[in-house]
């Protein structure tokens, strides 16, 4: 008979930065939503206001961002979030950025 190998794999858990990583794309995204419905109805008075908020977002993605990579440095975690995290805050930084730089 044929020997069975059974493999137990240890759960890890997620990197602490990277969820934190995920938390900050998730909010930039919704400040985001926030800033575009608030352009919308204030039919574009109050534009310091929205790029106030514009700002705070972006600069909260590239918190997100660098505490994405920082993650990765955490030993004996799992890293599915910080690659989550890092992906989605390095999209969403250049999402921001080229809206600034449109001017929009």
């Amino acid at each position: 008979m044929a020997r069975r190998y059974r493999y137990a794999f240890a759960k890890k858990e997620e990197a602490r930065k990277g969820k934190l990583s995920v938390g900050l794309a998730a909010a930039s995204f919704l400040l985001f939503l926030t800033a575009v419905a608030l352009a919308y109805l204030l039919e574009g008075s109050l534009g310091y206001i929205v790029g106030g908020i514009g700002l705070f977002a972006m600069l909260l993605s590239v918190y997100g961002f660098i505490m994405g990579l920082v993650s990765f440095s955490e030993v004996k975690r799992n890293h599915r979030t910080s690659i989550i995290g890092s992906i989605a805050n390095g999209v969403i930084m250049v999402g921001w950025l080229g809206l600034f730089l449109m001017g929009v």
